[in-house]
């Protein structure tokens, strides 16, 4: 048996090494934790055990998960989507509830011997079958630019819906499960404590956690910020738990009473360590459950329970979005992005079989029918594609169509501007191009965007600007230039990928938001890249040194040499303690001063000798007193100079060793 330290070195080298595998295959972490879950469970290899301890710190995960879902949630989102969330969504979870009862209902008539489960046990496997991955759906979306499509808004909209209506199935099983007197009132007492937290959440909720966030902001402590918003979320929790409803309703109305609150970016980002961790956690735990010697002596069981909800799932809500006015290809989508199980599928389940009201041999094939659904899911997602168009004989017609009509917009162009997104930038890039009377095509993938802009006379189509194919019909071939304004560095290398391999002659001009990616997109194809905030920085600097009296000239000539150099002055920067971090920070590029006392390696040393750029790393200048001197290879480095230096962190850490120690 190992000790709590051990158990904890086990959980975190398992959770490390699998996460590690799961990216390097470019799969959703989540699937990495669910492995190692599988893996070192007590069914396996036996090296953890589902103890309280982990059970409760797993919870914690899913907590704080509602949490963050209660964050995305402002009445005035909701109302914005209310016909797609409360429509479609409500149609999903209700008729997906209403299908699995009626199954139950017919299995236990037709099999009463082998197949003997109530209807409120079969209302709660309903409501386990009609969640899915949020984590999953809404990562795969990101990456493949398809958030903003049709079947993407459906997919969210369906997934909000689902993670509200996890609040009042969290509260409806239980009372399912004790019909002992009056259910009805079971029932109604369990929807006043839900109104209740609704009116505390309206009306009472948010005043005051906005005057108690303003006396904390007021302190100007990070620590504090940090230790009242856990405060508040195991607070919000533990409330809702003593009044008989569950942790993550608690979470959920505190992420509710945060979100209409200023203070919101601050919070996402402060409660992304804790949710992301635990929430790993759960997932191990969730892992742990996983029977892999009852799996194995019943495999055609799990793969019926795997493939036939799977396929009902993906029917049922096929035919709801067509129902609700989606074309066939984008119904098909839909269902294909959601045919999964869920998260909160597996918080409903293990809600189920602890009221035992599944069978627990019963409860682990389902399981593992689940997590094996969820293993699936991004290979599903990721020829979604091309099963669409097997599905549907008019959907590659439709994609035929819709190309069709981006190369009749074009065959006239000769010497035009590709234009690859069509937001903010596109459109003022656009609005210029109009009024120098340069002729222009862009291609985005938003259709209300796209059928506003047709109508103002935009030249504008649905289209991918990711796909070789909408290239094509945009006349690539044709065309002056092309100009990349999305800023998404995954997007953009593909678009270049195939400009490059279309008509490699072609100037390719991208956006970034700042210098991280550049070199990564000029060895991509871009012939130039356009920096967010240095060109931000470059317009700051043009205007105060015009204010101070600086000719005009002079101005125009120092940002034109910084954007001919390729930005290599203004490049990196001095990091604080209140820049937000990234995933890849050390690879960033940032300043570093180095203070050379009296003992230092380099004093007495030339620039020139000290061959600092094999490390990775340049100087910039080197301080003297008041004096800033530029870089020159014969100058003399004294004690007391401080010497200013350009790297990433590796390069700037074996530079300053350099400069310092013998």
């Amino acid at each position: 048996m190992f000790s709590a330290l051990e158990l904890t070195l086990i959980l975190l080298v398992a959770a490390v090494l699998g996460v590690v595998a799961f990216r390097m295959l470019q799969l959703p972490p989540m699937l990495g934790y669910l492995s190692v879950g599988i893996l070192i469970g007590p069914h396996a290899l036996g090296l953890a055990s589902n103890s309280a301890t982990t059970h409760t710190l797993a919870e914690f995960g899913v907590v704080f998960l509602m949490f963050s879902i209660g964050l995305e949630f402002s009445l005035p989102k909701l109302l914005s989507m209310r016909r797609a969330v409360f429509g479609l969504g409500m149609a999903q979870v209700v008729v997906t509830i209403a299908v699995a009862m009626l199954c139950g209902w017919l299995m236990a008539g037709l099999l009463p011997q082998t197949f003997d489960i109530g209807w409120s046990a079969s209302f709660a496997l309903g409501g386990a079958l009609s969640m899915s991955s949020t984590a999953i759906v809404l990562k795969m979306l990101t990456e493949r630019l398809e958030m903003e499509s049709e079947h993407g808004r459906r997919i969210t909209s369906i997934l909000l819906f689902q993670d509200l209506a996890v609040v009042p199935l969290l509260i409806l099983v239980p009372a399912l499960a004790h019909p002992q007197g009056n259910l009805g009132a079971t029932l109604a007492w369990a929807g006043i404590k839900a109104v209740f937290v609704l009116v505390l959440l309206l009306f009472l909720g948010q005043k005051l956690l906005r005057r108690w966030f303003q006396i904390v902001v007021k302190r100007r402590s990070q620590e504090l910020f940090m230790l009242n918003l856990l405060l508040i979320t195991l607070g919000a929790a533990w409330i809702t738990e003593k009044a008989g409803l569950s942790l993550a309703l608690g979470a959920f109305v505190a992420g509710m009473l945060i979100s209409e609150t200023e203070y919101r970016p601050q919070v996402e980002e402060d409660i992304k360590p804790f949710r992301d961790v635990l929430l790993g956690l759960f997932f191990i735990t969730v892992g742990m459950l996983l029977n892999v010697p009852i799996v194995l002596e019943n495999w055609p069981v799990v793969l019926l329970l795997l493939v036939v909800p799977v396929l009902l799932k993906f029917g049922l809500i096929a035919l709801l979005a067509r129902f609700f006015g989606a074309t066939p290809g984008v119904a098909l989508r839909t269902g294909l992005g959601l045919a999964q199980a869920g998260e909160f599928g597996f918080v409903l389940l293990n809600q189920a079989g602890g009221l035992s009201l599944v069978d627990p041999e019963l409860v682990q094939l389902i399981l593992a029918s689940m997590v094996l659904s969820m293993l699936a899911a991004p290979f599903i997602l990721a020829n979604a594609d091309k099963i669409v168009l097997k599905l549907s004989a008019n959907e590659w017609m439709l994609q035929s169509l819709a190309l069709t009509q981006i190369a009749t917009r074009t065959m006239s162009e000769e010497k035009h501007v590709i234009i690859a997104g069509f937001g903010r930038s596109g459109q003022s890039l656009a609005r210029l191009l109009e009024d120098e009377k340069i002729p222009y095509h862009a291609l985005d993938l938003d259709p209300e965007r796209v059928a506003e802009a047709q109508r103002a006379g935009a030249r504008v189509s649905y289209g991918d600007a990711t796909r070789r194919e909408s290239l094509i019909a945009a006349g690539i071939h044709r065309a002056a230039a092309l100009v990349v304004t999305f800023a998404d560095t995954q997007a953009a290398l593909k678009t270049l990928h195939f400009a490059n391999e279309l008509a490699p002659a072609l100037p390719a001009i991208v956006r970034s938001v700042d210098e991280d990616d550049l070199d990564i997109l000029r060895a991509g194809g871009a012939d130039e890249v356009v920096p967010e905030t240095i060109e931000g920085s470059l317009m700051l600097a043009s205007h105060a040194l015009l204010l101070m009296g600086v000719p005009l000239r002079r101005v125009v000539h120092r940002v034109q040499a910084a954007r001919s150099e390729r930005y290599a002055s203004l490049r990196g920067y001095f990091h604080g303690l209140d820049d937000t971090p990234v995933d890849a920070e050390h690879l960033q590029v940032r300043l570093h001063s180095v203070a050379l006392q009296d003992k230092a390696a380099a004093i007495g040393e030339q620039l020139g000798n000290l061959n600092l750029s094999a490390l990775g790393a340049e100087i910039t200048a080197v301080r003297r007193g008041k004096i800033r001197l530029p870089f020159a290879p014969d100058t003399l480095l004294e004690a007391g100079d401080v010497v200013v230096l350009r790297g990433n962190v590796e390069a700037l850490e074996l530079a300053e060793k350099r400069l310092l120690l013998h």
